[in-house]
Order: C-alpha cells, then sequence, then structure tokens
C-alpha cells in the first residue's frame, strides 16, 4: 500500500491522476484530489482510513470504444449514432450525447447516410449484415477481448462441437457471443448448479467459453463442475475473463479484508462492476455498495466505518472516482492509501477508417 504524504490537520496529500478517452486531461483530476487532500479538516471530523483500489476505471477495451465515438464525430460531424449504449455508464453516454452521438436501440432509427458504432459489448453476426444491406457505414467497437471469444466460438462451431457459453442472461455481450452462430447452438449456463445438471448431445465433444466480464472465482467454479463430468471439454486458449476484470477483482480482493466499507463507482447495468460489490463481500468486507457517482453515497452507510475502500468498475470515468474522493474527504479526517496494484498498459488500436489521414 502506498500512504500519501501527510500534509495538514492530519490529513494526507498527493496526486492520483488517471485519463480516459475523452476526460479532461489528468490536470483536472488531480484538481479534485489535491483540493479534497489539502482543504482543512471539517470542524471535529472523525478521522477515516481510505483505500484506493489499483487498479480500477476505465480498461482498454471500454478506452478505445469512447474514442472510436469521439473520433467519429470529429471526422464525419454530428449525428453519429451508436447502437445500444457504447458501455455501460451513463456519465459517458451523456457526454457523447452532449458532442453529437445519438444513441439507437436498432439500425432501423438510424439513417442511411450517417455512420453508426457498434458498442463495445460486441453484436451478432445479423447486426453488421443488416448494415451492410442497408449501405451504411459502421464503425465496430467491440473489444478486441470480446472479438476473441467470437473467434473460439466460431472454430469450436467449425470443428463440430457443442458449446457451452458461461455467462449472463440477456447481457450485451452474451447475445452478441451466441449471435455469431445459428440459433439454438451455443448453451448458456448461468451458475453451477446448471452445470452440474447439464444434459450435452455428445459428452466426449464439448467446448466453453465465457463471458469477459464474470466473477473469476464464481466462473472457477462452474469451470470445474463442467471438467469434473467431461474431462475432454475443451477450453480457451487463453483466459476468456478479460484482463481488466481480473485485476480489478484481485485489487479489491487486496484492500476489502481491511474494510468496513467497500464503494464501487459504476452503473447497475455493469457486469464488471456488480461483480466488484459481489468480490468484496466474499473477501470480508461488512458491506459493499454500488454507486452512480459521489451524489448516489448514504452517508449512513459510514456509521461505525473506520475503514472505507474504493473501487471502480471497467468503464467508470477516473473523474467520478475523485468526485467521490474529494466526497469523503469533506466530511472526513480522511487518510488515503493507494494500493499497489498491477500497472495496465494495454492499448487497442482504432479502426483504419479513423486513423487512415
Amino acid at each position: 500500500m502506498e500512504h500519501l504524504r501527510p500534509k495538514c490537520g492530519g490529513r494526507s496529500t498527493g496526486v492520483i491522476s488517471g485519463t480516459g478517452a475523452g476526460l479532461p486531461v489528468a490536470k483536472s483530476n488531480e484538481n479534485a484530489y489535491v483540493e479534497a487532500m489539502t482543504a482543512p479538516s471539517p470542524p471535529l471530523a472523525r478521522p477515516l482510513k481510505v483505500y484506493l483500489a489499483t487498479p480500477r476505471g476505465f480498461c482498454a477495451g471500454v478506452d478505445r470504444a469512447i474514442q472510436i465515438v469521439e473520433r467519429a464525430i470529429e471526422r464525419y460531424g454530428a449525428p453519429v449514432y451508436v447502437r445500444h449504449e457504447i458501455v455501460h455508464n451513463k456519465h459517458v453516454v451523456d457526454r457523447l450525447k452532449g458532442l453529437g452521438a445519438v444513441f439507437v436501440k436498432e439500425l432501423d432509427q438510424c439513417p442511411p447516410d450517417r455512420p453508426v458504432v457498434f458498442s463495445a459489448h460486441g453484436v451478432p453476426k445479423s447486426v453488421p449484415l443488416d448494415a451492410q444491406n442497408r449501405q451504411m457505414f459502421y464503425l465496430d467497437a467491440t473489444c478486441p477481448l470480446v472479438s476473441k471469444v467470437h473467434v473460439e466460438a466460431e472454430r469450436h462451431h467449425n470443428e463440430g462441437r457443442e458449446i457451452i457459453l458461461i455467462g449472463h442472461a440477456g447481457h450485451p455481450e452474451v447475445i452478441g457471443t451466441m449471435g455469431q452462430l445459428p440459433e439454438g447452438t451455443v448453451r448458456l449456463i448461468e451458475t453451477v448448479e446448471q452445470a452440474r445438471e447439464f444434459v450435452p448431445v455428445d459428452p466426449d465433444n464439448l467446448a466453453f467459453v465465457t463471458q469477459t466480464t464474470l466473477s473469476v472465482d464464481d466462473t472457477a467454479e462452474i469451470v470445474g463442475a463442467l471438467q469434473a463430468r467431461f474431462p475432454s471439454i475443451a477450453v480457451p486458449h487463453k483466459e476468456d475473463i478479460c484482463y481488466a476484470t481480473t485485476n480489478r477483482q484481485d485489487a479489491v480482493k487486496q484492500v476489502s479484508a481491511d474494510c468496513d466499507l467497500v464503494l464501487v463507482i459504476g452503473s447497475a447495468k455493469s457486469s464488471n462492476s456488480q461483480r466488484l460489490v459481489e468480490v468484496a463481500l466474499r473477501a470480508g468486507a461488512k458491506g459493499a455498495y454500488l454507486v452512480d457517482d459521489a451524489s448516489h453515497v448514504d452517508w449512513a452507510w459510514f456509521d461505525g466505518v473506520e475503514v472505507l475502500g474504493i473501487s471502480a468498475g471497467a468503464s467508470a470515468p477516473e473523474d467520478l472516482i475523485s468526485g467521490l474522493v474529494a466526497a469523503v474527504a469533506a466530511r472526513f479526517d480522511a487518510e488515503i492509501i493507494e494500493n499497489n496494484g498491477i500497472k495496465e498498459t494495454v492499448t487497442f488500436k482504432l479502426p483504419r477508417a479513423l486513423t487512415d489521414a
């Protein structure tokens, strides 16, 4: 854990900055932290130790998807249409709306002469085919790690295997992955109980893939149940749960055992954010809540709390995190401690249509 240098009034100070595509540059985030950490302590404020989980917030796939929308608006002008939420975060979506993005449910709501962007969660194959039939110009913002799962599923199908998808019914990523293959080809399993009851067509000719944003521990339990029943089941060449999901869950585990309360910034629609709350509770936190931003915090949660943990899902901008830290520091004599988590360096290329001169 990294303690930030004490400054005044028992408070600690330091700069914890982060940038995301299209967000204000690090300076604004730095200001929020510095103002919070250097302001005088509130009168009679009680001490509160605050652990910031690292890494937290934006991942490379989210950053790329947001940049695709921004660059498309810059290059082609507004409006640019986006099929479904580009990522699961209202703040991100609202900001992009302000730049000229129009979010729609289906392609028939888009004029044929404007660009359309597909969300980071991925889409069924029928969507780009429909766009082509309508002679629409489209940009695919599917996270490359989701696309990897699509490729794996198609490979297993071409090799004649029955495919199991471990994931959550109705999630856009699951809909997109199942939509890569003919209807009925992919069997969805959500729980270990379903894994134990699953009846395959051919027990010796199975493969599984997973949603990228699942609980690492829950998925391991499901996979273990499948492998115990079907030892020859084909597994992913490389873990399907993405690096960002795994890293954020590991960081939350690292801080939660010492926390009375953990707050995770993220949308209720965000699978990876919801999993962080579950991980925190499982790792020993006495309480954990998912909040959109600081305005959604119920300060009654802090009764008796001496140690707070803060994290954020992979689609949550850093300025929301800094806003929560500032709100906490305005009410408590806060000691801010950042855990020494993995430093992520992953980046993904933008579509050539947005980078060619």
